[in-house]
């Protein structure tokens, strides 16, 4: 079939079907290249499930639609050298209603790898961020040079870290895990977001996708439920972020403006008292402080004069000069409504304040590692 692909001159082919490397049968795979560069034609696999880019209608996955809903065009392109991986991941980003720009299944790599994949995408004007779920890695530095090469956010998730994962690897997509602590280190150093399971790469993604790097580790946290704040900043502390005491200049903006009974220590607490539009006049005071170099925002909703509409509509209404993310902890359909106009307007919205603190780290990852 490749040689006759070659024939005809096509460019290019996908090879779903298994039973090459990944089950120790090596010799028919480079017998499959060979007679590919013979004529000329990429091959994308063998052992994958191929491609779906939902804006230019292209959907090579072979599971039925009423079985893995596809998820709309956007701005995550997402690379897999497993096919499931992949296809789950599509389905944990419609439910977040967020989309792709591309999605490829590449499988045993035999051809075409992620530093291929990389350059195509450094190209693409849909492409916000690059998302990798990596098993091996058969040309490190092709790869590391790959990454320095890309200008956009290059977020992995390299599994088979420990004795028995990389004899998964092996027996999967016929892939050799290496040193993984060696690979990740050397994946860091060329300026990859590194996670350490497949939310936090949706959630690292998803955040920087949408949100520029953050420069600082000081992050400000404004909510009406002390709680939700206090999860945060222990989940942003045990990332190495500080949430540092508010200074009194930023005090005294709100003196006489607020109740006395308000938090104004960072976390920023509002207590359930709180109007949208004392979140705008908090939230407007810290972007224009050098004392902060992120925000996170954790509205409580279902309380007496807190619209989630109208708080989502001000806290939109923002321009802001620093990176913003915030976190819903209610789900209701005026939430979700309001979680829509905030995503529309730029600012990632995460179910726990834990998501949403770790987005700021990974912010922060891909700030630093690109501070020049």
């Amino acid at each position: 079939m490749i040689r006759e692909c070659g024939a005809k001159k096509v460019k290019a082919a996908v090879v779903l079907t298994s039973g090459f490397s990944e089950v120790g049968n090596r010799e028919l795979e480079e017998k499959l290249v060979e007679e590919a560069k013979k004529g000329g034609v990429r091959i994308i696999g063998p052992n994958c499930m191929g491609v779906f880019d939902p804006g230019r209608g292209i959907d090579m996955l072979f599971v039925k639609e009423e079985l893995l809903p596809r998820c709309k065009p956007g701005s995550i392109a997402l690379l897999s050298q497993s096919g499931s991986v992949g296809t789950n991941m599509i389905s944990m980003l419609r439910k977040m209603n967020l989309g792709i720009s591309t999605f490829v299944s590449y499988g045993n790599k035999a051809d075409v790898d992620e530093a291929d994949l990389l350059d195509v995408l450094a190209e693409d004007e849909r492409t916000k961020a690059i998302a990798i779920y990596l098993e091996g890695v058969k040309d490190g530095r092709r790869l590391m040079s790959a990454i320095k090469r890309t200008e956009k956010p290059v977020i992995v998730l390299k599994v088979g870290r420990s004795e028995a994962g990389e004899r998964a690897v092996a027996s999967h997509t016929g892939s050799l895990a290496g040193s993984s602590r060696l690979y990740i280190a050397a994946l860091r150093q060329a300026g990859a977001v590194i996670v350490d399971s497949m939310e936090e790469l949706i959630d690292a993604s998803k955040a920087l996708s949408m949100q520029p790097p953050v420069t600082g580790k000081r992050v400000f946290i404004v909510t009406n439920g002390g709680g939700y704040g206090i999860m945060a900043v222990d989940e942003l502390e045990r990332r190495g972020m500080i949430v540092p005491k508010t200074p009194d200049e930023i005090k005294y903006v709100f003196k006489g403006k607020f109740p006395p009974y308000y938090s104004l220590d960072n976390p920023i607490d509002l207590t359930a008292n709180s109007t949208p539009e004392q979140y705008g006049m908090v939230l407007r005071t810290l972007c224009n402080s050098d004392a902060c170099d992120a925000i996170l925002v954790i509205p409580l909703m279902g309380i007496p004069n807190f619209d989630p509409i109208e708080v989502a509509e001000v806290i939109s209404s923002i321009e802001f000069k620093k990176p913003v993310v915030a976190s819903f902890v209610s789900h209701t359909e005026e939430t979700d409504r309001a979680k829509e106009i905030m995503e529309k307007a730029g600012i990632p919205v995460y179910e726990s304040p834990e998501r949403a603190a770790r987005a700021i780290y990974f912010l922060y990852e891909y700030g630093r590692s690109h501070s020049g």
